[in-house]
């Protein structure tokens, strides 16, 4: 009898240390969780944070690029409107295609009513474009941050702009030239645009000897 009840406190006595080793654990694991509460809540505040502030600059993205878009847009239709003495626009169309930025380029001109709006390439030939290619390259060098320094270096930038309208293309370089206090260094066969320029030269090849010869303007 006596042996069964020491066997019975020897038991309990192993089993009131188990419970409390375990409470050890339970305590230590709610210690943990506790813990572990507080970072993920942090962790929480720190994800919304970092939500807006994506917001934020995804905002601040979306406005930059209308802006840049409208200065753009601007400056082309005033440059095309100036050159061809017509009342054409030039518009930009922003998506995204496969989760990049596209940009889409038209021209809208109003005939007996009717707004056309087509892509460059289509409307009134290789002369469009390529006055909205000159006005695109000085009006990304003047919205570029930090500004792009430099001269203007173009290489026959109206082979398709007619005679009628060449005289327009000459006058609107200079004055674009005057205007940003930027060099242009072009390269032409157009007589009508060479004689603009401050200094000309003209580079004759006579089989395989190239002269250079400053021209009087």
């Amino acid at each position: 009898m006596i042996k069964d009840i020491q066997e019975l406190d020897s038991c309990l006595e192993q089993l009131k240390e188990f419970i409390s080793r375990e409470e050890g654990k339970r305590d230590k694991i709610l210690e943990q969780i506790k813990e572990n509460k507080k970072i993920v809540e942090k962790i929480n505040v720190d994800i919304e944070l970092l939500e807006k502030v994506s917001m934020l600059f995804q905002k601040t993205s979306e406005f930059a690029r209308e802006q840049a878009k409208k200065q753009i847009e601007t400056l082309v239709t005033k440059c095309l409107q100036y050159v061809f003495e017509s009342d054409i626009e030039f518009i930009i169309e922003l998506d995204e295609l496969r989760g990049k930025a596209n940009a889409e380029f038209y021209v809208i001109n109003e005939v007996q009513d009717t707004i056309i709006k087509t892509k460059p390439e289509l409307s009134r030939g290789g002369g469009v474009v390529d006055i909205i290619s000159l006005a695109l390259r000085i009006a990304f060098l003047q919205i570029h941050k930090p500004r792009i320094e430099g001269p203007v270096i173009l290489d026959e930038p109206a082979k398709h702009v007619s005679e009628d309208f060449i005289f327009n293309v000459a006058d609107f370089l200079k004055q674009t030239s005057e205007m940003f206090d930027r060099q242009i260094i072009m390269v032409t066969h157009n007589q009508h645009l060479s004689s603009i320029g401050t200094n000309a030269y003209r580079v004759e090849l006579k089989g395989s000897e190239t002269s250079v010869h400053k021209v009087t303007t």
